[in-house]
């Protein structure tokens, strides 16, 4: 049986990832930072939108349930208006602010070039908002996509620094030994390691998130378009 001794117990010690992350050179350590900090707010960032379109879901169900449920525009107009908490709530809050401003008047649909120009209008302002809202639920998203797409660069970086380190110290040793050379090519590849760790997760979040955003967005112009010929019919109802 193969005795293991102290000085092999010690060196098995000293490749393990703290101890190899601790004794690296100060630029791959500065490399292991940064990459560590970018998966730390990418998990942020796709712990924080996760939840924030689960709940954006949840409300959107709930005000269709109260849109269609057949009751006045006008109630839910006094519910919602004043503080709208979502999306879906803001477009139709937009539109009936500015279906309620002209209709107010007695003579915004009293012709069908009135009629045009107010259905114009609607559909401007809820498209106006649409876009707003998506842009604020979009924000930082980008971060994910520039991560993955670097993170691995990163990475390989400090993996190329820490081997032309060993290969300067096997030079400077003239010994070939991989007792000298191994725990200088481990931080080199931890490096490596960290930028996959950090790329990884965050190319799956953005494609996940980017797919969950996309539905959401179509979801809001489904809404959008029914809602504007809703109100394009009661524009003609009160006109005719």
């Amino acid at each position: 049986m193969e005795t293991i001794t102290p000085e092999a117990a010690g060196m098995a010690a000293d490749l393990s990832v703290w101890a190899l992350a601790s004794e690296a050179d100060m630029v791959v350590k500065l490399v292991m930072g940064v990459l560590l900090l970018a998966s730390v707010w990418c998990w942020t960032i796709i712990f924080e939108k996760s939840r924030q379109l689960q709940r954006l879901r949840a409300k959107a169900d709930a005000f269709e349930d109260s849109f269609w449920s057949g009751g006045s525009l006008e109630e839910l107009y006094e519910r919602v208006g004043q503080a709208p908490d979502h999306p879906l709530a803001m477009l139709f809050t937009v539109a009936m602010r500015e279906w309620t401003l002209a209709t107010a008047h007695g003579t915004a649909v009293s012709e069908t070039r009135d009629q045009a120009s107010l259905q114009s209008r609607i559909d401007r302002v809820m498209n106006v908002a649409m876009q707003r809202e998506m842009e604020g639920l979009e924000r930082r998203i980008g971060f994910l996509a520039t991560v993955g797409s670097t993170a691995p660069f990163i990475g390989l970086f400090g993996t190329v620094w820490g081997i032309m380190n060993s290969f300067q110290a096997i030079a400077g040793t003239r010994n070939t030994s991989l007792v000298v050379v191994a725990p200088g090519i481990a931080e080199a590849l931890l490096a490596t390691a960290l930028g996959l760790v950090a790329a990884i997760p965050a190319v799956v979040a953005y494609n996940k998130l980017s797919g969950d955003l996309n539905r959401y967005a179509g979801r809001l112009e489904t809404f959008a378009g029914e809602f504007s010929a809703l109100l394009s019919r009661q524009m003609a109802e009160r006109g005719g």
